[in-house]
């Protein structure tokens, strides 16, 4: 089963969640996509005359938020045993069904996982972060982002619930198995390794290994080919990143650092990783000083974070220290919708596409 680093984006968010007690990511109904326009091929964009001179925010859209399935049908052999990483330890679980499955995270990760191994068609309820076509219209068995929903998931009479720890209370999804349902909790890094990890770990349970493979090898060769693209855009040394999460609502505002995912995310859009420079781990609560020593040149954020503080002039007033960084007088403030920008799955090229365009070619208008 694939790590979770430990301060990953699951572990994190859980923490802000329950101190918070915000919603999570993936709490806009529908993900943005694309109008359907041509794009210019990443690697065909001009290069910017000054990546550094950029003044303003953009939006990242991820241009088609659909998931190509690796296989259409693909073989199954089950039963399948596999270990799940249950409260009290390791647990050899035997997998028997997969014709209802239900599959719960924070980022919807394990949805769009498996839609793209080719068993989209056994999901039968969904998080509030699997937004992505296809998917939508599911039943949404949790709410605020995290709570499970018990009653909702018995209602649909599932063979199979698979989650990473990371929505619950955990024990409750345990008890699940007390009215007969299968229940695989997988471990989920929150990197772009720990995608293809899933993939593998996710295909097991369905007993499709080959099928993992096969997705794991296409969302590396995926990630490569993006990174090759983006690294001739940006500059070097790169523009200084740092990942904001930002609720509004309830006064919640923290830097995510090494191990949170973003410093992954960066790494691959050619950016200098703030945190990850100063030693900061998982997440950190905004300070001005924290703010000032890390003087980023550019923030990602969220963008129902983003909109919770009332868009690009209520940050810059809730944080007055941002504003005195060179993202902050710049302006230079990339969000992206909550259930995308730290999936960490199949899109994971789309995301980075996305985002660069948004860094390195942001629309004028």
């Amino acid at each position: 089963m694939p790590r979770l680093r430990r301060g990953g984006l699951g572990a994190a968010l859980v923490l802000l969640l329950a101190v918070g007690g915000c919603a999570g990511v993936g709490t806009t109904p529908a993900e943005p996509s694309g109008d359907g326009a041509p794009l210019v091929p990443l690697d065909e964009l001009p290069t910017p005359a000054d990546p550094f001179g950029h003044v303003g925010p953009s939006t990242a859209i991820l241009q088609d938020a659909a998931i190509e399935p690796v296989e259409a049908r693909p073989a199954q052999r089950l039963p399948a045993t596999v270990d799940s990483d249950d409260l009290g330890g390791k647990v050899r679980v035997t997998v028997t069904d997969t014709s209802r499955v239900v599959a719960l995270d924070l980022a919807g990760s394990l949805a769009a996982t498996i839609w793209g191994l080719g068993f989209g068609d056994s999901l039968i309820g969904r998080d509030q972060s699997t937004t992505f076509p296809g998917a939508v219209d599911l039943p949404v068995v949790t709410s605020g982002g995290h709570a499970v929903n018990a009653e909702s998931i018995i209602a649909l009479a599932p063979t199979l619930v698979i989650t990473d720890g990371t929505v619950g209370p955990r024990d409750v999804v345990e008890q699940l198995r007390d009215v007969g349902i299968t229940v695989v909790f997988v471990e989920h890094e929150s990197s772009f390794a720990g995608a293809q990890a899933l993939a593998r770990d996710v295909a097991a349970v369905y007993g499709a290994p080959e099928t993992g493979e096969l997705l794991a090898e296409r969302i590396g060769a995926d990630v490569a080919a993006t990174e090759r693209s983006i690294a001739r855009l940006a500059p070097v040394p790169g523009l200084r990143m740092m990942f904001l999460y930002l609720r509004g609502g309830n006064g919640v505002y923290y830097l995510f650092g090494e191990e949170s995912g973003a410093d992954d995310l960066i790494h691959a859009l050619g950016g200098v990783d703030v945190a990850g420079e100063l030693g900061w781990r998982g997440m950190q609560p905004i300070t001005d000083e924290a703010i000032a020593v890390a003087n980023p040149d550019l923030l990602l954020v969220m963008t129902d974070g983003l909109e919770s503080v009332g868009g690009v002039d209520g940050l810059l007033d809730r944080i007055p220290a941002i504003a005195l960084t060179t993202a902050g007088r710049q302006r230079r403030i990339v969000d992206m919708a909550d259930g995308q920008i730290l999936s960490f799955g199949p899109r994971s090229a789309g995301v980075l596409d996305a985002l660069a365009r948004a860094i390195y070619a942001p629309d004028p208008a």
